[in-house]
């Protein structure tokens, strides 16, 4: 918990001072799998548009631009590499090929909704461009359903920072903060309900 409070710091600082490039280097990492907290950057772009340090629009195509970038990244790591090379080292996983196979099946009958939905799912949102990859899903469909995921939670969060977060009252403002924690906390426990059903 203290590192992901110690990235969320280092996040906010960096966005602060150098603005729309550090927003899609955040957010191209976040996207590629390293542990940058999007919950952060995000709501935080959406104050400095409020406060008029950041353009709303053009903030929210560099965010998007990076999440882009960096699921594509994760996608043809996958697509290139393939799942001989998980088979051929399952035991640095902790996983069995059986484990492999039966999610394989799964992602092949449900890898519209997977792309699409997992984009929307904190904690597991980064994860899902490599199963896409090793199973050779079609770019076009990758792309087209990621991508839109990934475009509405950039602005659903960009608009919570730019409504919620703007304001001077401490108590609308820590309201505004459970209250997110408690929606995403949600949305992970029904969505991984869904995904392991």
């Amino acid at each position: 918990m203290s590192i992901l409070v110690s990235l969320a710091a280092i996040a906010v600082k960096l966005v602060q001072e150098y603005g729309y490039p550090m927003l899609f280097l955040l957010m191209f990492l976040e996207s590629s799998s390293i542990p940058v907290p999007s919950e952060v950057v995000l709501p935080l772009a959406g104050v400095l548009a409020f406060r008029n340090l950041l353009h709303f629009w053009p903030a929210f195509a560099v965010t998007l631009a990076g999440s882009a970038l960096g699921l594509a990244l994760d996608y043809y790591i996958g697509f290139i590499l393939g799942k001989d090379v998980v088979y051929r080292h399952l035991h640095f996983f902790h996983l069995k090929k059986e484990s492999i196979n039966r999610f394989d099946s799964w992602f092949n009958r449900n890898a519209v909704a997977a792309v699409f939905f997992s984009r929307l799912l904190p904690v597991v949102r980064t994860i899902m461009s490599f199963p896409a990859g090793f199973a050779r899903m079609p770019a076009k469909r990758f792309f087209l359903y990621s991508i839109t995921g990934a475009a509405i939670w950039d602005m659903i969060l960009m608009l919570f920072g730019f409504y919620a977060l703007s304001t001077n009252s401490a108590v609308v403002w820590m309201g505004a903060i459970g209250g997110l924690a408690i929606a995403l906390f949600v949305a992970y426990k029904v969505g991984m309900r869904r995904l392991r059903r």
